[in-house]
């Protein structure tokens, strides 16, 4: 506190500013542990590759090798180069299994890229109850492929409800299961049937992207059911028809499960349902399995497989253009 003099000699007193403390001193920074490391992305992706490595990557790479010898279940075998699959081309069931394989997606292709599609176009609607007739044409999906394999081979015997309910009518017995070309188409029938809810709800989530203007505008211009289908409904969904057709084929060229229990283990009547992938079963298991043989079959099954659905994406982009 100062005082000063004014004119008349009076003292008056007057506070100065107290002077500012010091500025604090800034600590210097620790330098901190590296937390991002150029490897952390791969200590992320460790577990899911060496699942893959150990469960997918080992075995292809272990069956192509296989494929050039003659091992068997209990011999390793000697590399014997290309006799493996110089033998498939004079193999006759070779050819049967692959004619099969060839008919099966002819004959179910078509049928899951469309019927689902017109399934789900009816099942979109918002009506009363409509829920309960989704999750039922949804439970063929998620039942075991065994449980509905044996109840369509109960159904269709000869002995069977089907048969019992055309003799009562007046028609003979149909043999479903003991005539080759029936038992394939029924076998189809069965795939059919079991794959409709799964490629629906995937109809579904597509048919929800749609717009409905177009639909109206389609209206408007006096377009009717069918035309608006085809103008709209279908262009808009070609990659989602694209997706279910290679999916249904690579399904179908490698079906198994279907045709096993509908025609036993050796493939019908004379072996003549046989599929590619029952073959590969059928030389490659027991304890004198030519394993070397099923894994050159194993392997063309793959080609034949890679093949078919390049074939599907390869057709997709030329109707693009």
């Amino acid at each position: 506190m100062t005082t000063e003099t004014t004119p008349r000699g009076r003292r008056t007193g007057a506070l100065t500013p107290a002077a500012a403390p010091p500025p604090a001193p800034v600590p210097r920074r620790r330098r901190g542990i590296r937390t991002h490391l150029p490897s952390s992305p791969w200590l992320f992706l460790a577990p899911g590759l060496l699942i893959v490595a150990a469960f997918s990557l080992y075995p292809f790479l272990s069956t192509v090798a296989r494929s050039f010898t003659d091992a068997r279940t209990l011999t390793p075998g000697q590399f014997t180069g290309g006799a493996n699959y110089r033998e498939l081309i004079h193999d006759a069931m070779f050819w049967t299994g692959l004619r099969n394989s060839l008919l099966y997606v002819l004959g179910v292709v078509p049928l899951l890229v469309i019927l689902p599609l017109l399934l789900a176009m009816l099942v979109q609607r918002q009506i009363p109850g409509i829920a309960f007739f989704r999750a039922a044409f949804y439970t063929p999906v998620v039942a075991s492929v065994v449980v509905v394999g044996l109840i369509w081979v109960w159904l269709l015997d000869d002995r069977g409800l089907i048969n019992a309910l055309l003799e009562s009518l007046g028609f003979g017995r149909v043999g479903f299961l003991s005539d080759p070309w029936l038992l394939l188409l029924s076998a189809m029938a069965v795939t059919v049937w079991k794959g409709l809810g799964y490629y629906m709800i995937i109809y579904l989530a597509a048919l929800a992207n749609v717009p409905r203007e177009l639909h109206e505008a389609c209206a408007v211009d006096g377009a009717g059911p069918v035309r608006r289908f085809l103008t709209v409904t279908v262009p808009a969904l070609r990659a989602t028809m694209v997706l279910v057709a290679a999916l249904s084929s690579v399904g179908a060229f490698k079906v198994f499960s279907e045709v096993y229990l509908m025609a036993g283990p050796a493939g019908g009547p004379g072996g003549e349902d046989t599929t590619l992938v029952m073959l590969v079963q059928q030389v490659g298991t027991g304890l004198s399995g030519r394993v070397g043989y099923a894994s050159a079959l194993s392997v063309v099954v793959f080609v034949l497989t890679l093949g078919l659905m390049l074939l599907v994406l390869r057709a997709h982009r030329t109707e693009d253009r």
